[in-house]
C-alpha cells in the first residue's frame, strides 16, 4: 500500500475531462457541470427525510435518517451521557461498472496502465 496522498480531483478536472470526451469547449461545459452539481445538492438539501439520486452506470447517492441517541457517551468526558438528536447522513453506493473496475487486482491495473502508456508512445493509440 502506498503512503502517498490520494489523488484529489476537483470540479475543474470534471469540466476538463467532460470537455475532452464531448469535444466541447470547457467554457461551455463548466456551467453545465455547475448546474448538475447544484441541482443534486439542492435535491439533497431541500428534500425532507430520505431521498435517493440514482444515476445509471454511476451509482446511488442516498440521504438516510439516523435515529436519535438519547444515551450516547461524550468522547471528551467519557463518564458523561449526552443526547444526540436524529439527523440525516449521506451514503454513496457505487454502480456495477465502478464496482467491477474496483475489484480488479492492483497488479493487473498496473500492467494495463503500462501497456496503454507504451502504446501511446508508439503512436498506436490516440
Amino acid at each position: 500500500m502506498s503512503s502517498e496522498r490520494p489523488r484529489t480531483f476537483i470540479k475543474r478536472d470534471v469540466v476538463e475531462q467532460t470537455a475532452r470526451s464531448t469535444g466541447l469547449d470547457p467554457k461551455v461545459v463548466a456551467p453545465i457541470v455547475d448546474a448538475a452539481f447544484a441541482t443534486m445538492r439542492d435535491m439533497i438539501v431541500n428534500t425532507l427525510g430520505e431521498c435517493r439520486i440514482e444515476i445509471r452506470d454511476f451509482g446511488v447517492l442516498q440521504v438516510k435518517n439516523t435515529a436519535p441517541k438519547p444515551k450516547a457517551r461524550n468522547p471528551r468526558k467519557p463518564g458523561e451521557e449526552i443526547y444526540i438528536p436524529a439527523r440525516r447522513k449521506t451514503h454513496f453506493r457505487p454502480g456495477r461498472r465502478i464496482k467491477e473496475a474496483l475489484q480488479k487486482p492492483l497488479d493487473e491495473l498496473e500492467k494495463e496502465r503500462k501497456t496503454t502508456a507504451s502504446m501511446k508512445q508508439d503512436g498506436k493509440m490516440k
